[in-house]
């Protein structure tokens, strides 16, 4: 099933234009990491986490807005994701609360820390963030298609704004809420991001 047909077997066959959209959207060639192919992961993830969740089809339409709008020269691409999620979902049947949802679970892709009891939350943000508990070569994949991303910025910004990055995750208290996401990744994650830093600051 490609892209397009996932949207609509979610959302129905009267929104294709939205799915048709958003696939062009995740397809921008100045896209290296945010692409179709983390979408399809992303999607994937929250089907296999689906539950964990209180409402498994909320996270999977926050899941297909999250990075719509995706700019490496702005800080502020998931409000800018979350308004288009608010606007394109407007002009469809979705009840208004659902609409609310979405939005605020694709703004929640800034901090990537649920709450404790925002179960659809949880398993959107580990959806998103499994990639930093990869295998180290893929992981080293996704880090070098971060930066071709950012090529516009001096390696020596880079690194500091990236290493600011990757020291907020560590902070957190856990990367990974359900118990499926936080078993099989959480201390690889970690392993990732400390062998970054490190490469980071050679």
């Amino acid at each position: 099933m490609d892209l397009v047909d996932r949207w609509t077997a979610l959302a129905g066959k009267h929104t294709r234009h939205i799915g048709t959209e958003l696939n062009e959207r995740y397809g921008e060639t100045h896209r290296r990491y945010h692409t179709r192919e983390h979408l399809t992961a992303v999607l994937d993830l929250v089907d296999e986490l689906a539950g964990h969740a209180d409402d498994p089809d909320v996270v999977r339409l926050a899941a297909w807005f999250h990075d719509a709008v995706y700019d490496p020269e702005r800080a502020d691409n998931e409000e800018r994701s979350a308004r288009l999620a608010a606007r394109m979902l407007a002009d469809t049947d979705l009840p208004e609360a659902d609409v609310e949802q979405v939005v605020r679970l694709v703004e929640l892709t800034t901090t990537h820390a649920p709450d404790e009891d925002d179960r659809n939350g949880q398993v959107l943000c580990d959806a998103d963030l499994a990639i930093l508990g990869a295998e180290p070569g893929q992981y080293a994949a996704y880090a070098a298609a971060v930066r071709e991303e950012y090529a516009f910025v001096p390696d020596e910004f880079f690194q500091a704004g990236r290493a600011e990055v990757l020291n907020g995750l560590l902070a957190l208290p856990k990367l990974f809420h359900t118990s499926i996401a936080h078993d099989r990744f959480e201390e690889r994650a970690r392993n990732n991001i400390r062998t970054e830093l490190l490469l980071l600051n050679a």
